[in-house]
């Protein structure tokens, strides 16, 4: 933990205390938030051009690459009828 003052004109001090994250702390972090919502990672080796088609229709719905990889195999879990629609 830092603190940081700072002074303004009038004379007054405000006080400021900081935290600093570590990468450790921030990968920590990562797991449990990811840990708590149920969700398993895993690595995923694709080619580059699918990867770019798969980056642009993620940009086209709003969503990162990573949540459209994931809304295409919940969609084709339920249309494939393994998994029932919530």
């Amino acid at each position: 933990m830092f603190r940081v003052v700072i002074y303004l004109r009038s004379g007054k001090q405000i006080f400021a205390h900081f935290a600093l994250k570590t990468r450790k702390m921030k990968a920590e972090k990562a797991q449990n938030s990811s840990e708590t919502k149920g969700k398993k990672s895993f690595v995923i080796r694709i080619d580059e051009s699918t990867y770019k088609l798969l980056e642009k229709w993620a940009n086209d719905e709003f969503r990162s690459v990573n949540g459209q990889i994931e809304y295409l195999l919940h969609q084709s879990l339920i249309e494939s009828g393994r998994k029932k629609k919530e």
